[in-house]
């Protein structure tokens, strides 16, 4: 009998790293995870949020949809677990948050969303006409470079309204990189950015933002992310695409065939990102305006304020809920899951996360208990049956 129960007490610490991973997804306190940026990825990170706290019920997400800029300045002020942006880290963000790991999450696109009242989906336009509506030298909606483009549409002969972002913006970071690819004037005149320097238009506060004024305001057209043009029933564009010689309706399918094209050539999570463009990738089915959005976040996780070890844990288990079982929810809102080649980036950068330059522990509270309870057993015996264990804690 006493070698059953030593045999049993030593199986339990054999079984405790085992459990220890199943206890990393459990915790006996409350957490609330912040995030914050992209109003481009809102609608799949809230989401996240709900189905995240359905299986962990402790663990809060709280992420503020506030633009991808002013997510990466409070990443910088380390008040957030983590940034989200549409747009990578710039050489100057990388100066103000040393240590930063880029984790892909997810991958969309930018629609031209229109408000022409009595037309349907589907204008085609290409890559300089759009450049020369947002400089502000195509001007009315029958311009002969609209109209060329669109035999048998019925142009109104009105006024262009345009709508962009008024914020520090990774939409709009992604949109004018499109547009400083296709048009020299634009690279020259206004070039890339979270914000620019815009010829014309009315500004509006994150994608939400844009989307309304173009929806309600007739003969308006803006520039907003896929899933907020289909959950608020928009009209939108089709865009010629790189080759030249079809004109793209913005889909699951063709905004996946743009970043296929892409994906192969992305740097590690620890490396220089700021370079990183998917738009206007060759293929007759890639649609040109597309783009992948990131998670930002500490090497080291004791550098956030606030942040414990305990808590490090549970943002690394939300992270990599992010990567995996999460990214079934992207194609239903309209997001492009992770390729498996994205995905392992992100997997060897969440490795690399630490606590005060350590390992983050698995080593949970169930776990804990279960190894107690084994060396108690074994000391009990121990002193019944003279065996002399005396362990040296």
């Amino acid at each position: 009998m006493t070698k059953v129960i030593m045999g049993l007490a030593f199986m339990l610490i054999l079984i405790v790293p085992a459990m220890s991973l199943h206890a990393s997804a459990q915790t006996s306190q409350s957490y609330t995870i912040t995030g914050a940026g992209s109003t481009f990825v809102f609608p799949l990170m809230d989401t996240w949020r709900v189905e995240y706290n359905k299986i962990h019920q402790d663990i809060q997400l709280n992420y503020q949809s506030i633009g991808s800029g002013a997510g990466i300045k409070l990443l910088e002020q380390k008040s957030v677990d983590f940034a989200a942006s549409d747009a990578p880290l710039s050489a100057s963000d990388v100066q103000q948050a040393p240590g930063v790991l880029t984790i892909p999450e997810s991958i969309g696109g930018i629609t031209i969303a229109y408000n022409l009242p009595g037309i349907d989906k589907g204008l085609k336009l290409t890559g300089p006409v759009i450049a020369q509506i947002f400089m502000g030298h195509i001007t009315s909606w029958n311009d002969p470079a609209i109209a060329n483009t669109n035999p048998g549409t019925s142009l109104p002969d009105q006024k262009i309204i345009i709508a962009h972002r008024s914020d520090g913006s990774g939409t709009t970071y992604a949109f004018t990189d499109y547009l400083s690819k296709i048009s020299p004037d634009w690279k020259t005149k206004v070039g890339q950015g979270k914000t620019v320097p815009w010829p014309v238009g009315t500004g509006g506060q994150g994608n939400a933002g844009v989307a309304n004024i173009v929806k309600t305001t007739p003969y308006a057209i803006g520039y907003v992310e896929l899933a907020y043009v289909f959950q608020n029933k928009m009209t939108y564009a089709f865009v010629q695409n790189a080759d030249g010689n079809s004109f793209v309706e913005p889909t699951l399918d063709t905004v996946a065939a743009d970043a296929a094209a892409a994906s192969g050539n992305l740097p590690a999570a620890d490396g220089d990102w700021s370079k990183v463009s998917i738009v206007n990738q060759p293929g007759s089915n890639s649609y040109p305006i597309s783009t992948l959005t990131y998670i930002m976040v500490y090497k080291d996780l004791s550098t956030v304020t606030g942040e414990t070890q305990d808590k490090s844990k549970e943002v690394i288990n939300f992270l990599n809920y992010v990567l995996h079982d999460g990214q079934q929810y992207s194609s239903g809102l309209l997001y492009v899951p992770l390729p498996d080649s994205v995905k392992k980036i992100g997997e060897d950068g969440l490795a690399q996360l630490t606590f005060s330059g350590g390992a983050v522990p698995e080593f949970g509270p169930i776990a804990a208990l279960v190894l107690a309870i084994a060396i108690v057993s074994i000391i009990a015996v121990s002193a019944k049956t003279g065996l002399g264990f005396s362990p040296k804690l």
